[in-house]
C-alpha cells in the first residue's frame, strides 16, 4: 500500500519541479549558446544569383547584421525598415532566406524591397540550424571577425535598434 503512494510522489515532484522553473522563466529570451562564438560556416546559393555561392566568409571583415527571414513569415517585412535604416547607418545588411521556395522569396522581395547586401538561400533549413534558428525573423550581430555578438528573437523594433544594435555597431 506504502507504495502505490510513494512511486506516483517520487516521479510526480521532479516534474513538479521542472514545471515550477520553467514557469519562473523569461519566454521572452531565449538564450543562444553561439553569442560569443564564431559564426558558424556554410555555403549556399545566392537568392539572386544561384550560379553565385555565399559562404560564412562573406559577412566577415566588417561589423554586419545577418537577418534571417521568409516569405511566408507574417511579420518579416516589419524589419525592413530597421534593417535600411541599419544599412544607410553603414551597416553591412545580409540575410539568410530560410525554409523558402525562390521564385516566392524573389517575387516577396519585389513587392516588399530588399534591404539586404546579400542573401543566402538556405532552402532546407540547414544553415540555418547550425547558427541556432528558432523561427523567422531573427536577428544577428557579427563582429569584423566574424563573431556572433548579439542575436534578437522576433521582430525589430525601434528599441533594440538603437539600445542594442547600433550601440555594438558603434
Amino acid at each position: 500500500m506504502l507504495k502505490r503512494i510513494l512511486i506516483p510522489l517520487a516521479i510526480a515532484l521532479p516534474v513538479l519541479g521542472l514545471l515550477y522553473v520553467g514557469l519562473g522563466m523569461d519566454s521572452e529570451e531565449l538564450p543562444s549558446p553561439l553569442v560569443g562564438e564564431q559564426a558558424p560556416p556554410f555555403e549556399l546559393e545566392d537568392l539572386h544569383d544561384g550560379y553565385e555561392t555565399i559562404t560564412h566568409e562573406d559577412f566577415v571583415g566588417d561589423v554586419a547584421v545577418v537577418h534571417v527571414w521568409g516569405s511566408t513569415c507574417p511579420v518579416c517585412h516589419e524589419d525592413f525598415p530597421h534593417l535600411e535604416r541599419l544599412s544607410e547607418h553603414g551597416v553591412k545588411v545580409y540575410a539568410f532566406n530560410y525554409r523558402d521556395d525562390r521564385a516566392q522569396a524573389l517575387q516577396y522581395l519585389r513587392v516588399r524591397g530588399d534591404p539586404y547586401d546579400r542573401i543566402a538561400h538556405d532552402p532546407e533549413g540547414e544553415a540555418g540550424m547550425e547558427w541556432g534558428v528558432y523561427a523567422t525573423p531573427e536577428t544577428y550581430v557579427l563582429d569584423e571577425d566574424g563573431t556572433i555578438t548579439y542575436k534578437e528573437i522576433g521582430p525589430l523594433d525601434e528599441e533594440v535598434v538603437e539600445e542594442e544594435i547600433l550601440s555594438l555597431v558603434d
